[in-house]
């Protein structure tokens, strides 16, 4: 399965990620990698996470509160 962010999705991640840098160094990049992980288990069990909308889903990463939405 291929990814690819949404441009809107991919400048709040950005943001976010320097965001979290700003309060700790290294934290921006524990933020990254935690997103990334995420989607890395929405890759290997897509349809693990219960849908929002028709098609839509979101997978919550564990340690930031943010969520992927994704669809298939």
């Amino acid at each position: 399965m291929n990814y690819s962010f949404h441009p809107q999705a991919q400048a709040e991640f950005e943001q976010a990620i320097e965001y979290y840098e700003g309060c700790q160094d290294g934290l921006g990049y524990d933020f990254a990698i935690e997103i990334h992980d995420t989607i890395q288990n929405i890759v290997n069990f897509r349809c693990t996470w219960p849908e929002l909308q028709s098609g839509i889903r979101r997978c919550l990463a564990r340690r930031f509160p943010y969520g992927v939405l994704y669809f298939m």
